[in-house]
């Protein structure tokens, strides 16, 4: 899942990284990486935090504009973290980055991941990566642990779609 999240980004890292002069261009591969490794962390962090729900939204397009969803900005803010934190990049920089990849890179997964024609990306997938291969018995677990009252109709609402 990584290989093909890092090759969305690079599809989608143009004048924001690739030739920014912010970041040198020793430095590109190791930028893409880090925005893709932030991309994984933050959706694992959602999941482990009772957040499965809203990230299987955003994946299904089910959270509206993939721009202003919670879960997007919530990723943007931890790529904007992590460039400042490995490339020593001012705030300014690394959130011009973000902010032009991030939404970007998530709507080309989300359309990915939803279209029956393109292999590279599946929810079950993503879902396994994102839970060290718990896939959906993960998210059960997390949702049963923030709360329990209404697990199968959670679990119902996930899938109702599709």
């Amino acid at each position: 899942m990584l290989e093909n999240l890092i090759d969305l980004i690079k599809q989608h890292a143009g004048n924001a990284i690739i030739n920014n002069p912010a970041i040198p261009n020793s430095q590109n591969d190791a930028a893409v990486a880090a925005t893709g490794n932030s991309i994984i962390s933050s959706l694992q962090s959602m999941i482990t935090s009772g957040g499965g729900q809203e990230v299987l939204n955003l994946l299904q397009g089910k959270g509206g504009d993939v721009a202003t969803n919670p879960a997007t900005q919530n990723i943007t803010t931890n790529v904007i973290q992590s460039l400042m934190s490995k490339f020593g990049l001012d705030q300014n920089a690394a959130n011009g980055i973000a902010t032009s990849v991030i939404p970007n890179v998530i709507q080309s997964l989300v359309h990915k991941t939803n279209d029956p024609n393109d292999s590279s990306f599946d929810l079950q997938g993503i879902i396994g990566h994102l839970t060290g291969g718990q896939g959906l018995q993960g998210i059960i677990s997390n949702l049963e642990e923030s709360g329990g009252a209404g697990i199968m109709d959670k679990i119902k609402g996930m899938f109702g779609n599709h």
